[in-house]
């Protein structure tokens, strides 16, 4: 696609339209899971009002979920804060990516720089690699205040957590990232064995230790294919 064609009027607001019917989805899921966060969060000695603080500045279930249970098992702040520092350093690269889409002076930038998360990032990226500017603030913008919502609901009312685990909700957070998955599967066959040789470096590690810790070292994989990438001719 042309730079004139990506510009286009009428191309951008079809953009907007794609990236608020797709984010109305994803607001949902955001919902859920964030009700989730916020009964972990308060079940852990958080009050309610700062739960959805953080959840309104911080904009991210990894690393939120992380410094609720870093702090409320005992690991202190440093543990906390380091341990969402390493979630986060994925967005990193994908800012970096993302940053030529963005307009204006260093204000405007900053802020449509918040816009990065994860599920929009996905949905936004190009074939090309390039980002759908357009349409990842528009998924951005529906999701945030489905991530606030869902963290009021689940601070303040509190349903019990066997109810969250009945419904299914604490299952959103691995549905997110198969979502990416299935989405690079499809879109960059290239990436196809990378994917593959996650899947099985996870598996393998689930035998020896907690599914969460075997999710990390499936990250590997990405190492590796970087590495096989630039030894390539």
């Amino acid at each position: 696609m042309s730079t004139e064609d990506i510009d286009h009027p009428d191309r951008r607001r079809q953009s907007w339209r794609e990236g608020l019917a797709v984010g109305a989805g994803l607001g949902v899921a955001a919902f859920a899971l964030a009700v989730s966060f916020g009964v972990a969060a308060v079940a852990q000695g958080w009050p309610a009002w700062l739960v959805v603080l953080m959840s309104a500045i911080v904009f991210g279930g990894g690393a939120q979920f992380a410094i609720v249970l870093a702090i409320g098992g005992g690991g202190g702040v440093l543990a906390a804060i380091t341990a969402a520092t390493l979630i986060n350093l994925r967005f990193v690269p994908m800012a970096i990516s993302a940053a030529r889409a963005f307009r204006g002076g260093a204000w405007r930038r900053s802020l449509e720089a918040q816009s990065v998360v994860d599920s929009s990032w996905a949905l936004a990226r190009r074939p090309d690699g390039t980002i759908d500017r357009e349409k990842m603030i528009a998924a951005t913008l529906m999701q945030w205040p489905a991530w606030i919502a869902g963290t009021a609901l689940g601070a303040f009312l509190a349903p019990p957590p066997e109810l969250v685990r009945t419904l299914g909700i604490d299952a959103a957070f691995p549905a997110f990232f198969l979502i990416f998955v299935l989405d690079i599967w499809r879109t960059d066959p290239h990436q196809r064995p990378t994917i593959v040789l996650a899947l099985v470096i996870a598996g393998v590690m689930c035998w020896f230790v907690p599914p969460s810790s075997a999710l990390l070292c499936a990250g590997l994989a990405a190492l590796l294919a970087l590495r096989f990438k630039r030894r390539a001719p």
